[in-house]
């Protein structure tokens, strides 16, 4: 039993699947007394965070959805929000490494598992420029710098996942990603709802087989933000 706590893009779809059963094992442990792996570790963990368990679920979706998959399971019952544990059960480096264990010789997640922190960097950045743009400029000086390393930023970037965006930041950051699909859409976008133009966005990407997006964390994550900024700023 393991919900991961590095984005579910680097899941292969048996894993991404995987957790999704067994949050919901999680969910149905804690809210109906069930014996089974209740002093399981991860068990523990999220039983005082269930909102944040719920979240976590949204954001699975997102990547399911990305994927083909069809989500016929919803939560009831718990409002999704980030409330997070405070501890990990592996370290978030160490996450990339049982992954990488786990699927020697096996079909790997949407996003390659990340070798270096400039991989690690690359597939975040977007990720870290939705939340806060002075944050992704600094972190990317550091990482240019070669003044963190792996283990550091995988640990430093997970606060920054877990944050919704503001209205401007996340708009900020899809602009700069249209950039790479504008050349196949004669959308505007500033003329669409967040939302609209980040589900095209989407869509193009995996059209035209832009790699560098489809291996960004924020194809698939600021999908559920679109729809949750766009909700709190209307």
């Amino acid at each position: 039993m393991r919900i991961w706590d590095i984005d579910a893009g680097y899941l292969n779809d048996k894993s991404l699947l995987g957790e999704h059963r067994e949050l919901h094992g999680i969910i149905s442990i804690v809210c109906n007394g069930k014996r089974g792996y209740s002093k399981h570790p991860e068990t523990l963990r999220w039983s005082r965070a269930l909102e944040g368990l719920a979240l976590r679920h949204a954001l699975l979706i997102q990547e399911m959805s990305l994927r083909g998959f069809k989500h016929q399971s919803p939560l009831k019952g718990l409002e999704e929000k980030a409330k997070w544990p405070s501890i990990f059960i592996d370290e978030p480096d160490r996450q990339y490494k049982i992954l990488e264990k786990k699927y020697v010789g096996k079909r790997t997640g949407r996003i390659p598992l990340p070798n270096t922190v400039y991989d690690l960097w690359a597939n975040h950045k977007y990720s870290i420029m939705a939340r806060d743009y002075n944050i992704y400029k600094r972190f990317g000086k550091l990482v240019a710098d070669k003044k963190i390393g792996f283990a550091e930023l995988s640990r430093r970037l997970i606060p920054f996942m877990r944050m919704m965006p503001s209205f401007g930041s996340l708009t900020n950051a899809i602009f700069h990603m249209w950039g790479y699909v504008s050349r196949y859409s004669p959308v505007n976008p500033v003329e669409i709802p967040i939302d609209e133009l980040f589900e095209e966005l989407q869509t193009l990407v995996l059209i035209h087989k832009v790699t560098y997006l489809i291996q960004s964390t924020a194809l698939g994550e600021l999908a559920y933000w679109t729809k949750s900024v766009k909700k709190n700023h209307c």
